[in-house]
């Protein structure tokens, strides 16, 4: 009967969730996202101007 075992899949919602929390816990992830929306802030500041 192992056969007809399948493994639990995660729903998208729950990988989104899971990902996010590591993202938040890893400082360094972070500081990169914050320096990549400061670029496209600066890029559309300059781009509306």
């Amino acid at each position: 009967m192992l056969w007809n075992h399948r493994k639990y899949k995660k729903s998208f919602e729950e990988l989104v969730q899971e990902n996010k929390q590591k993202l938040l816990n890893d400082k360094q992830a972070l500081e990169k996202i914050e320096k990549r929306l400061e670029k496209r802030h600066e890029f559309t500041k300059t781009k509306l101007a």
